[in-house]
Order: structure tokens, then sequence, then C-alpha cells
């Protein structure tokens, strides 16, 4: 296991983007992990233990401040929570650096597709899909991808909420945390079974992650929702790029 103070710090950064963006609690967390060292199932599979608590603690600002679909977070658990077990369960078929690679190789497309600009036309058009009949197809796939990568699916979730269903960017970060709370237990759950979750590591990144969740989630009141998207997407292509490459040459 790598020092723990470096462990600690990257939980606190990483704590930080999931309050701001509703994404990260595992989708950076990994390639950060992979990054000092951490062999590839367990650096899928150590975040989760922290992004549950830290997810809650996020949700609960964006609550008080009602930026929360509580028909799209009910609807996305419906579909997600079942997909999700499935997911999991087919992780072991799949090799450590292909998840690594997959991790990235996602967050690269969905950042591209969220700095496009959008249109009032555009969230117009996503009002009329907050159906059920909409919402929980999408979140079933998105729950089998978050199985699959141990992943609390945020960093899918969000961009569905924005450019699907017309969510501005806090709403969908809030909507997103309270999703990912649930979610995580599936899959916290069965990758524990399998054996996939080193928890001394785990503590050590979720003394950083929870702290880092609730200061992301206060910081966000201070940024505009176009900007905030902005930044999300920006930082999403350009993690992705360099944790992908990094990966593809060593």
């Amino acid at each position: 296991m790598p020092p723990w103070p470096g462990v600690t710090v990257a939980g606190v950064i990483i704590g930080v983007l999931f309050g701001l963006f509703g994404v990260g609690g595992s989708s950076f967390a990994t390639p950060v992990l992979g990054l000092l060292g951490v062999p590839g199932v367990i650096a899928v599979a150590a975040p989760l233990p922290a992004t549950i608590p830290a997810a809650i603690v996020g949700a609960l600002g964006y609550a008080r401040r009602h930026q929360v679909d509580v028909n799209i977070a009910r609807w996305s658990i419906m579909g997600g929570v079942p997909a999700t077990i499935v997911g999991a369960l087919l992780s072991s078929s799949v090799g450590g650096t292909a998840l690594l690679i997959a991790s990235g190789v996602v967050l690269a497309l969905v950042g591209i597709r969220i700095l496009l600009p959008l249109s009032s036309a555009a969230r117009y058009a996503g009002r009329a899909r907050r159906r059920a009949i909409v919402v929980i197809p999408n979140a079933a796939a998105i729950g089998l991808f978050t199985g699959l990568l141990a992943n609390g699916g945020g960093f899918l979730l969000v961009p569905l909420f924005v450019l699907v269903l017309g969510l501005t960017m806090p709403e969908s970060a809030g909507t997103s945390l309270v999703v990912i709370a649930v979610l995580s237990l599936p899959t916290l759950a069965t990758h524990w079974a399998l054996g996939h979750v080193d928890w001394p590591l785990a503590t050590a990144f979720a003394a950083g992650a929870i702290p880092g969740a609730i200061a992301g989630s206060h910081l966000v009141t201070q940024l505009h929702a176009d900007r905030l998207r902005k930044g999300f997407g920006v930082l999403l292509i350009g993690f992705a790029v360099y944790f992908t490459a990094r990966q593809i040459l060593t």
C-alpha cells in the first residue's frame, strides 16, 4: 500500500471534486490510486467505502438548497441498483488494467460532450424526458457499467441529467450524489465479498474524501452553473487523456 498521507491527500482533492460536480468518488479516485501504485482491481474497489458517506454529506448541502430532483433520483435508483450487482459480478472476468483504461476512455468521451453548448431548446426538450420510461432504462445501463468499474456512477449520471434531462449543473450534481449513495451499496457489498476491498487503504482514502466532499458541496454556491459545467468538461478531458496515455504507454 502507498504511504497513507499521499492516499489521504488524494482523498481530500477527490472529495472536493465529488462535492462540486457530483462525480469523482471512484471515477477519479481509481485512476489516481492507480498512479500511486495500487494494483488494478484494488484501485477500482478501494474508494467505495468512502463514496457512500461522502455522497450523503455532499447531497445534504444540495438538498438544503432544493437542488435535488427527487423523482429522477428515485427512478435512477430503481433502474440502477439491480444492474450494479450484475456489473460487479462480471468485474472479476475483466482484467484490472482493462478496467483502468476503460475508466479513462469513458471520462474523455463524456468530457467532450459536456463541453458543447447547451441551448435553451435542448434544456426545454430535456424537461419532457423526465419520465420513468426514459430514466429507468438509462440508469440501468449506467448501473451495469457502475458495477463493472466499481464506480458510484456520477461520471455518467451527471451527463445524463444535464444533456438528456435538462437539469442545471448544480441540480445534476445534487441528484447524482443521492443516487450514488444508494448505488454504491450493492457494488461495495459485491466487491467486498469478492475480496477486492483493501480496508486500510480504503480507510486512509476516506479520511480525506469525506471532509473534502463537505467542502466541495459548499464551494459550489460560489460558482456559476455554466462555468461549473465547462470546468467539469475540461477536468474530465484533461485528466482522462493523461491517465489513459500513461496506462497504455507503461
